[in-house]
């Protein structure tokens, strides 16, 4: 199983909307995120708007392959897109860049 850390920044004035919309995310994505080999799947969000994601996946450009040809996954990052900054252009799942591992306790 592949470890998966990635870090992006949520627009200082939209982090309590970023938090409601990951409180009721659409059951629609939680089951596509599922479906498509996202696990153990978490978000961390600091008060100044650095957010940290992490997940556990067989194959991260699989799933992130599988997730791009969804259509809920289409709609989601194009409203989600607005929360962040310095995306130069791209969705945000296309800016996850993952970080990486230099130690795990197993």
């Amino acid at each position: 199983m592949q470890r998966v850390c990635f870090l992006l920044k949520v627009r200082q004035d939209r982090i309590d909307e970023y938090r409601e919309r990951h409180a009721a995310v659409w059951p629609g994505m939680l089951e596509a995120l599922s479906a498509t080999g996202w696990h153990n799947y978490s978000l961390f969000l600091r008060d100044d708007g650095l957010l940290v994601g992490y997940l556990e996946t067989e194959d991260f450009a699989r799933a992130r392959a599988a997730m791009a040809a969804t259509d809920v996954n289409a709609r989601w990052q194009a409203e989600m897109g607005e929360f962040f900054e310095a995306l130069d252009g791209d969705r945000p799942d296309e800016a996850m860049t993952p970080l990486t591992e230099v130690f795990h306790l197993a």
